[in-house]
């Protein structure tokens, strides 16, 4: 067997948003959110993922909304990347979700809580090796909760969960592993087996279950994926280069005010219009040099 990663943006709806899936999502909020107790019975599932979706790498669109039987909003998002203000686009989802609530003329009574789960490839909090981790309001002091249904942020952070397969216990362990290792398995294991939802989500995410289509749209979005992969490695080597080079300009530029002394501001622009090569060279010759005009005709 191969099986679909949980990770992406197709995956995940069709695993968890379709109207086929309701039981899965239903286990999966519990285990999430809940501790894995059977607090949630049923849910809608808003805008349930449809086969012919065009693929396309979301910004702040969510991969899943549903609501709860007690009219509770749960919102979820697969992030696989921590990109610039990932989590204040977090809040601001929640509470966008919170407001638009409210139709014109329509009171406050009307607002019901609304959870957003974030599952991350990334870790996020430093501080805590927990891998679940949840927020409320509450007082700043003796942390006294304020609306504590009413807003909640839950966030699983998936490097931070090392389990082995056979080391899996819970409801909630079993579910993470799913999301994280699914793609890098070849068969579905009897300890998963246990968990109907989880058996479920892994006979929809085997690859010979999906159309000519489906896996046309997974191959779309794991090319759109790398290419995004690879535009961020770019992007933060080239930023470690940079870091690099300035440093090297400033212990350059210290090491000749130690050796010549204050020189000239025209002379300082030049180094800093130095390429990296030519760093490299200027470091070399430095120690030639005997006097400020011997560093000066090199530069010039």
């Amino acid at each position: 067997m191969r099986f679909i990663s949980p990770k992406t943006d197709f995956a995940f709806k069709k695993i968890f948003g379709s109207n086929e899936s309701k039981d899965i999502l239903i286990s999966f909020l519990n285990a999430m959110i809940y501790s894995g107790n059977s607090i949630i019975q049923d849910l809608e599932i808003i805008e349930p993922y449809n086969p012919g979706n065009v693929v396309n790498l979301k910004d702040s669109y969510l991969d899943v909304k549903a609501v709860l039987a007690d009219k509770t909003n749960v919102i979820i998002e697969m992030q696989l990347w921590n990109v610039e203000a990932f989590q204040k686009r977090v809040i601001y989802n929640l509470c966008k979700t919170y407001t638009n609530q409210l139709k014109s003329g329509q009171g406050y009574s009307y607002l019901n809580p609304v959870i957003a789960l974030t599952i991350t490839d990334f870790k996020l909090f430093s501080s805590t090796e927990k891998v679940i981790n949840c927020f409320y309001f509450q007082e700043a002091v003796e942390h006294l909760p304020y609306q504590e249904h009413e807003l909640k942020l839950v966030f699983v952070e998936l490097p931070k969960f090392t389990k082995k397969l056979e080391e899996l216990e819970t409801v909630i362990d079993k579910w993470i592993y799913f999301i994280k290792e699914t793609s890098n398995l070849e068969i579905i294991p009897e300890n998963l087996r246990e968990v109907p939802q989880i058996e479920k989500a892994l006979t929809i995410a085997n690859q010979a279950s999906l159309s000519v289509e489906e896996l046309e749209e997974i191959q779309k979005e794991e090319i759109l994926l790398e290419d995004r992969r690879g535009e961020l490695s770019l992007a933060k080597r080239e930023g470690i280069e940079e870091g690099i080079t300035k440093g090297e300009r400033a212990l350059l530029l210290r090491q000749i005010e130690r050796r010549f002394g204050e020189i000239p501001a025209d002379a300082i622009a030049s180094i800093e219009a130095l390429t990296v090569q030519d760093l490299e060279r200027l470091g070399e010759a430095l120690w030639d040099f005997n006097t400020r005009e011997d560093l000066l005709n090199w530069l010039s």
